[in-house]
């Protein structure tokens, strides 16, 4: 059974930094990509960033402070947040998908994590 779990949100004061983790099972991940997806308060959820063997996305919003890398021997993805404001506040989910190519929409992810709650607040 496919599954993967986020963990690593927090509070964080404007500026600061957090590294979100999502671990996966069932699957490895030289076979799936795993994206990164944001869902403000009263906003739909949008992808911001999508590792693959062969890509390495990032969404505009994210680009140039978000870092996403991979551990392949921990099966796990992390996703560095540096300079992080008030707008970056959501909640962060991860999910696996066979590639890259619809992350921002988030079609064709499945499983989802169940979410960890970042709040960038002074």
């Amino acid at each position: 059974q496919k599954q993967v779990v986020e963990s690593g949100g927090g509070l964080v004061q404007p500026g600061g930094s957090l590294r979100l983790s999502c671990v996966a099972s069932g699957f490895t991940l030289d076979d799936y990509a795993i994206g990164w997806f944001r869902q403000a308060p009263g906003k739909d959820r949008r992808g911001i960033s999508c590792i693959s063997e062969h890509s390495i996305k990032y969404a505009d919003p994210v680009k140039g402070r978000f870092t996403i890398s991979r551990d392949k021997a921990k099966n796990t993805v992390y996703l560095q947040m540096n300079v992080l404001s008030p707008e970056d506040t959501g909640i962060y989910y991860c999910a696996a998908a066979p590639v890259c190519m619809w992350y921002l929409s988030g079609r064709t992810f499945d499983p989802w994590g169940q979410g960890t709650q970042v709040t960038v607040s002074s």
